[in-house]
């Protein structure tokens, strides 16, 4: 199931252009010069009384006949491009709940995990209350078969995209970053399959 939540990665994209005055050469002056001491006290009050919620989602890529790879991008009820991911159910494994996540917000299933990308986390407000979301990701592979977004859990679209459209596409810095080594992973296995006697199994264990 998706989460209907505004901050979906945290970090929107940094590269669009800052509002107002900055320093003349258009240096980026570090966080703690930007921010007052007293914000900073507060900020760092505010992250310990924060309530932990994991997640997990999972990159899911398809070769097409010329071995490019694309990722599966989906676009939320606010229009924000990401992966697929969602909550953790009692004793699931992340692993698992990435699998059981992507099936339900993308339809696909038949899934090959070729194991962990990375954990992320970030900061939002929800209902008066701080949240620290951390979110685990895995890199799977779909052979065949049509996505359709989850409309009833707020999904809107599905689509593939080659790995730079999908840089573009996404919506959230961290998001991106998770991109960046699923794209690697995946390079990295065309490299294994090509070798003598390679192959390209699903990876075991569920962590």
């Amino acid at each position: 199931m998706t989460e209907m939540r505004s901050a979906e990665c945290g970090v929107r994209n940094s590269s669009r252009h800052r509002r107002g005055g900055g320093p003349a050469s258009g240096v980026e002056l570090p966080l703690q010069l930007r921010i007052p001491h007293s914000a900073l006290v507060y900020m760092t009050r505010k992250q310990r009384r924060a309530q932990r919620e994991t997640s997990a989602g999972g990159v899911v890529f398809r070769r097409d006949p010329d071995g490019v790879p694309r990722f599966l991008l989906i676009r939320d009820a606010y229009r924000n491009w990401g992966f697929p991911k969602g909550h953790l159910e009692v004793a699931e494994p992340p692993a698992v709940a990435a699998r059981r996540e992507v099936g339900e917000e993308t339809g696909l299933d038949n899934l090959v995990l070729h194991g962990p990308i990375r954990v992320i986390d970030w900061y939002f407000r929800f209902r008066g209350h701080t949240i620290h979301k951390y979110c685990h990701f895995f890199l799977f592979e779909s052979k065949h078969g049509d996505p359709v977004p989850q409309t009833d859990e707020g999904i809107t679209d599905c689509a593939w995209h080659p790995a730079a459209d999908a840089r573009r596409t996404i919506s959230y810095d961290n998001a991106r970053a998770v991109l960046e080594q699923a794209t690697a992973m995946v390079q990295a296995l065309a490299y294994v399959a090509d070798a003598p006697g390679g192959g390209g199994g699903e990876v075991g264990g569920a962590t």
